[in-house]
């Protein structure tokens, strides 16, 4: 089975980071290939921005589920008395 393009839908997070952990290894031996050394960068800062997005976007929908929290927070005390009856 293929690897999904970073910009695929089907692309998660931990597949992103396994395939950069992989890449990161290859580049850290001494046998690395001068031919391969190029594409293997590119395409650890393509993973690398994905997972920057991944993160962006988790952190953005994190904040709404918080912020609704604390507007929940300050709702006056005899609204939630009325929404019960």
């Amino acid at each position: 089975m293929p690897t999904p393009d970073a910009t695929s839908p089907d692309r998660t997070y931990r597949d992103a980071i396994a395939e950069l952990e992989t890449l990161l290894r290859r580049l850290e031996t001494e046998n690395v290939d001068v031919d391969d050394l190029t594409a293997n960068a590119q395409r650890a800062a393509e993973l690398i921005r994905f997972c920057k997005q991944r993160l962006r976007t988790a952190e953005a929908s994190l904040d709404r589920v918080f912020d609704a929290l604390d507007d929940e927070d300050e709702e006056p005390a005899g609204a939630a008395d009325d929404d019960a009856l």
